[in-house]
């Protein structure tokens, strides 16, 4: 009995230190973010080549993790909260590496819009109110994980409504922008960077749909918070 104990306290063990591990690419995630806000805001090219190349780091970590927790897995038949615990750190993983691929994307965007690119002042301001709130989603969803805080999770949707109401407004005025060829092309430019901080808060609310079903066992979208969609 006291080899099984033993036993079952290392699986423990290691699986909360690849849970920290694993949200730890969310802190990797920030400093992209980051970055690429900036470079954005500057139209700053070398920045933002230096958020493409730290992508690696993201993927490095997405890997290494995931193959951490199939080893974990193959080790021990978890019991049903480790086992929930494996899934969803599977499923947060894969968020934590399409969110790294949507800084990349809004970095392929700066170098397109040219040396001085025709900016509009009222875009900029939109996008950097959603970097704040997608940077802030990421920090929140991390926090919600760790210490299991379904009203916190819970809280990101507010945060997601208001990134979705500025990629709306963003492009109302890309459409209403005008004529000048240089400028429309700007303008769209900046519809696929505010899409791409759109998934990135996608990702940060699925993060937190997945705490919820660590804890209570339940899938469910917080877009619908009261309809569970499946008893897992």
């Amino acid at each position: 009995m006291a080899a099984q104990q033993a036993t079952r306290q290392h699986f423990a063990d290691e699986l909360a230190r690849v849970e920290a591990k694993g949200l730890g690419g969310l802190d990797l995630v920030v400093q992209q973010l980051d970055r690429v806000l900036e470079a954005l805001e500057h139209q700053d090219v070398e920045l933002a080549a230096m958020v493409i190349g730290n992508d690696d780091l993201i993927d490095g970590r997405y890997l290494e993790v995931h193959q951490e927790l199939l080893s974990l897995f193959a080790l021990q038949a978890p019991v049903a909260t480790d086992l929930r615990v494996v899934a969803a750190m599977l499923h947060v993983m894969k968020n934590i590496e399409r969110m790294g691929d949507q800084c990349v994307n809004i970095a392929k965007m700066i170098p397109l819009s040219g040396n001085e690119p025709p900016v509009h002042d009222e875009t900029l301001q939109a996008l950097a109110k959603m970097g704040a709130f997608a940077r802030s989603e990421v920090v929140q969803a991390k926090a919600a994980f760790a210490s299991r805080d379904i009203a916190l999770a819970e809280d990101l949707v507010r945060q997601d409504r208001e990134i979705n109401r500025l990629n709306r407004d963003i492009f109302r005025v890309a459409i209403e922008i005008g004529d000048d060829p240089d400028r429309r092309e700007w303008a769209m430019h900046m519809t696929l960077v505010a899409r791409a901080l759109e998934r990135i808060g996608d990702n940060a609310v699925d993060i937190g749909e997945q705490t919820a079903f660590v804890v209570t066992g339940l899938f469910r979208e917080f877009s619908d918070s009261s309809q569970p969609r499946a008893n897992l």
